[in-house]
């Protein structure tokens, strides 16, 4: 693992695969440090011809830290938008600082451009570095996420609480808790999803690289004062594939497919059996998907 300065920090990442393919940037989701990532996957991803970078999201696991700042609850972000105001003043960074982020990252490697997939929030940051950062994305992977419109289906409650769920004492075993019944509310079939012992045995380790609840809180006040960016999907011209689960209950299908209908030429895989989450038996299935798409064209952007 390395660290490098992109944006104005520091940022964690680690690399697979050669360093003189093509670049391809793995995004994680809220919360997610990026040893979330199945070695599995980016093992399979570089082997498909791609230098493959994973990184810490901000605030997450051992990238900088923004320790002082403070971000309103949740309740009082949703009351202000209901109520007309403009949250993006209120809250430390939005997921357009995050997009920036990333994009300074794929600068920083050396690159002009990357691949760029991201899953679940990771997935709204890639959307938004195609948004506003064109020049450093090649192609665009968005994976079990959502286009940002107000109108799609929600979450399920029960996914939701799993979601936001804060333990009472914050030790391993309590967030290993957590983590077991999140993967259960939101997770994928019982046929593919990590036994609990597995899942269990990750948020511990987790938790021992880095434990950072306020940067969750910034993370999540991200999300929600984001300004909405559905309306300019329509502008995207990067090859783009969503892919997303057919039983994934924290972010429905319907948000990828929004995603998929507002980008021009866009692909779908909805995947029978998957959930929100990355198991390892997914993963054939998902590397089956996105090699020939990163197959139909040459590095340099071209057909």
């Amino acid at each position: 693992m390395a660290r490098i300065a992109a944006n104005g920090i520091e940022i964690e990442y680690d690399e697979t695969g050669s360093p003189n393919d093509p670049l391809m940037l793995l995004v994680s989701g809220f919360s997610s440090q990026m040893t979330s990532w199945p070695d599995s996957f980016r093992r399979g991803l570089a082997d498909a011809g791609r230098r493959v970078v994973v990184f810490d999201n901000r605030d997450i696991g051992l990238t900088t830290e923004l320790v002082g700042q403070s971000a309103p609850s949740p309740r009082e972000i949703v009351k202000g938008i209901a109520a007309g105001k403009p949250m993006h003043d209120a809250v430390p960074y939005l997921l357009n600082d995050m997009a920036a982020d990333a994009a300074a990252l794929v600068e920083a490697l050396g690159a002009k451009n990357a691949d760029v997939l991201g899953v679940s929030m990771g997935g709204m940051i890639v959307q938004l570095m195609a948004l506003n950062h064109p020049e450093r994305v090649r192609a665009l992977i968005p994976v079990m996420t959502t286009s940002g419109d107000p109108s799609l289906p929600p979450s399920t409650p029960e996914a939701t609480a799993a979601l936001t769920a804060v333990p009472e004492n914050r030790t391993p075993d309590a967030v290993a808790d957590l983590a077991v019944k999140g993967r259960a509310a939101y997770g994928s079939h019982p046929d593919i999803r990590l036994p609990d012992d597995e899942i269990r045995a990750a948020a511990i380790a987790a938790m021992a690289r880095s434990d950072r609840p306020g940067g969750v809180a910034r993370q999540y006040a991200a999300i929600l004062a984001q300004p909405r960016w559905h309306e300019r999907l329509a502008s995207i011209t990067h090859p783009t594939l969503v892919l997303h689960g057919a039983v994934d209950t924290l972010i429905r299908p319907a948000a990828g497919q929004d995603i998929a209908r507002r980008i021009p030429g866009a692909d779908i895989a909805v995947i029978e059996k998957w959930g929100h989450d990355l198991p390892d038996r997914i993963v054939p299935t998902l590397l089956d998907r996105i090699a020939p798409f990163l197959g139909r064209y040459a590095p340099d952007g071209g057909f």
